[in-house]
């Protein structure tokens, strides 16, 4: 199977230029000016951008909390993404133990895997997985390599979530040169664990419990200085570490202070925390908003922008995981009702409202119109914010995140003159609101090919439940 597509303008992490490409057996064969061949299907991209295909590298799907569980699965989790024109996903696999309970280390890294693969058989796009390490002994210590055989060369741990998933930091510390070791990377969710468990508790017993609160009980000052905290244990490790969703500017802030200073560290943020703020957990459907960590302030905002317009920052992810905000009526989803419990859990509780939110469609149409457009990035810091970096990153590059010959033929027509007033009606991600509801975009995926197969085509669905490959890592680069 042969296609061909002519006349775009391509769009790469450092360059922009006219060119065809000729995709050939899932791969890009070649690419060039006034290309020729014998094709099953001839696209005219004229006037059109062509983009590598959108790599999330932060997502939640059919993950348990509070009762319930996350409202996209890896079908439509990932039939969302490829409308918004991400091709691949990484998912977190939850550690679980073995039901024997005998299965320390390896054996419970093996099960909690095998878990997550049977809940992806049903993937429509590409995807990975990190492991959560929220347990730490000697045999969890011992058996962490095995992770490399099974294409999973990255770590998640926690600085908060006290008695469920938060390590000591000796913990941290020791999977951060068990990393090192074995050319595997650490990610971490920065809160002060400590901080958030009193505070919390002193606002439950003063009855305060809207979703303001949990704003309120997470302060930002906590994940400021749990992010320099960590990278400074990777220093002093010299391994590199990776800070997901930063949503304070001060976080920005100890990133360039640290990375100035030649300590491996990276930094992703999501689009949740360039456009919202605490403010709107206080509208009387705030529970919509809640997410760990919260929204903070517009100069918060502003200044994550700026790390973003400057370089500081390396990657947007979105950190999907979704909950229908009322969870007792259902939606209608491919012809089906559906109906799965979600915000309305923690209705006079906020510690009970599920922590997450859509956006796994809306990351790159967003980001375009209100980034790209508004002159905050370039098309080419674009690309590399939301393809080629987190491929570079996480060891898929130049398979994916790359329009090169020989990588994956995931490739993305985009229209720059397409205008879409934005929310539920054009999204799929299977819940009962969007974020972005009424919003006016400029610029929007016309085409997607996931390894050269059309799997969107306008508002057509052409993707099926198991189009998408597990993606065994290797070692990334340290952007």
């Amino acid at each position: 199977m042969k296609t061909l597509i002519k006349n775009g303008t391509l769009i790469t992490a450092s360059d922009t230029f006219t060119a065809d490409i000729l995709i050939e057996d899932e791969r890009i064969a070649r690419i060039g000016l006034n290309l020729e061949a014998d094709s099953d299907h001839l696209v005219d991209a004229t006037g059109k951008l062509i983009l590598p295909g959108g790599v999330d590298p932060h997502v939640h799907l059919d993950l348990p909390m509070f009762d319930t569980v996350s409202s996209d699965d890896h079908y439509t989790g990932h039939k969302a993404a490829a409308f918004g024109g991400t091709t691949t996903a990484m998912d977190f696999v939850v550690l679980e133990s073995t039901p024997s309970g005998r299965g320390q280390g390896e054996g419970d890294f093996q099960y909690s895997v095998g878990l997550w693969m049977k809940k992806a058989e049903k993937a429509a796009i590409d995807y990975s997985f990190h492991m959560n390490l929220t347990r730490f002994d000697d045999q969890i210590a011992k058996t962490i390599p095995s992770l490399m055989d099974m294409g999973i060369q990255t770590l998640k741990v926690f600085t908060a979530y006290n008695r469920r998933l938060r390590l000591d930091d000796g913990g941290i510390f020791k999977a951060l040169q068990i990393a090192r070791d074995n050319g595997m990377l650490v990610m971490a969710h920065c809160e002060n664990g400590d901080v958030i468990e009193t505070l919390t508790t002193q606002a439950l017993s003063e009855g305060r419990t809207s979703p303001i609160w949990h704003a309120l009980t997470r302060p930002a000052w906590g994940v400021v200085e749990a992010s320099l905290r960590m990278a400074a244990m990777a220093e002093q490790a010299n391994a590199p570490v990776y800070i997901v969703h930063m949503n304070a500017g001060g976080e920005v802030d100890m990133l360039q202070y640290a990375r100035e200073r030649g300590v491996k560290v990276m930094g992703e943020t999501c689009p949740q925390y360039l456009f919202f703020t605490i403010d709107h957990l206080q509208r009387p459907d705030g529970a919509k908003w809640i997410c760990s960590p919260p929204m903070r302030t517009e100069q918060d905002n502003a200044r994550i922008w700026e790390g973003l317009t400057r370089g500081t920052l390396q990657t947007v992810g979105t950190d999907h995981c979704p909950f229908f905000y009322n969870g007792t009526k259902p939606i209608v989803y491919e012809g089906s009702e559906i109906v799965i419990p979600g915000k309305e859990l923690g209705r006079d509780d906020f510690t009970k409202i599920p922590n997450g939110l859509p956006g796994i469609q809306d990351r790159m149409p967003i980001l375009w119109t209100y980034g790209v457009n508004a002159g905050y990035i370039t098309p080419n810091q674009f690309v590399a914010y939301t393809s080629t970096n987190p491929a570079k990153i996480f060891g898929l590059y130049p398979r994916k995140g790359a329009l090169v010959p020989g990588a994956d033929a995931d490739v993305v027509i985009w229209d720059p003159n397409k205008q879409v007033k934005y929310g539920m009606a054009h999204s799929h991600q299977r819940t009962d609101y969007n974020l972005y509801e009424g919003w006016d975009l400029m610029g929007y995926p016309e085409k997607v090919f996931l390894r050269g197969k059309l799997i969107v085509d306008g508002a057509e669905w052409k993707g099926k439940r198991g189009d998408g490959k597990f993606l065994k890592r290797n070692q990334g680069e340290i952007l």
